[in-house]
């Protein structure tokens, strides 16, 4: 039974989300950046959604859980599989999709913002994804990656933006949160 509501309770506000996209493998340098983003990114009010994963999706995951700003529901993960049990242990809410590759439309269709760092192939489309959806994105330019190649360029002549170059974690959730301020 649903609790009623008043016409006068205010509707709460509901948070940003970022998606964030990079590498299943990586080193110690992006694993470490996208750990501080993922706390950085809660820190400024955000969910996170990511492929759900490994590599940058479990580190942006587990630093998400760091934040004294998490809650229970902050960290969701679309998996391309339709067995749960592939998330990594921080994804609070597990999105089993049995899409394979064609789940990337989906986590950068859910963020208000995208936000890559480094990443392969899989990275490029998701950014790809998210300039043709219109989402604005933000490149972690740490040398690693897509995201690295990309910073500061515009992918094509349909926007008049650019991918947005930040250069720490912080300044990527600062940016982030910039580009989604009402």
């Amino acid at each position: 039974m649903r609790p009623e509501h008043s016409a006068e309770a205010p509707v709460p506000e509901r948070r940003p989300v970022a998606a964030v996209i990079g590498g299943a493998s990586v080193d110690a340098a992006v694993e470490a950046a996208a750990e501080q983003l993922g706390t950085a990114l809660v820190d400024r009010g955000f969910r996170i959604v990511s492929g759900g994963r490994g590599g940058v999706m479990a580190a942006v995951s587990r630093g998400a859980h760091r934040s004294p700003g998490y809650t229970e529901g902050t960290v969701v993960g679309i998996l391309p599989t339709v067995d749960a049990s592939e998330a990594n242990p921080w994804v609070d809410v597990v999105i089993p999709s049995g899409l394979g590759h064609a789940r990337n439309v989906l986590v950068v269709a859910t963020g208000d913002v995208v936000v890559a760092v480094g990443g392969s192939a899989g990275t490029l489309s998701e950014m790809a994804l998210a300039w043709s959806h219109g989402k604005p994105v933000v490149a972690l330019d740490i040398g690693h990656g897509w995201s690295a190649r990309l910073a500061g360029q515009s992918l094509d002549d349909r926007r008049s933006d650019v991918v947005h170059r930040a250069t720490s974690p912080q300044e990527a959730a600062e940016r982030a949160r910039e580009l989604v301020a009402p």
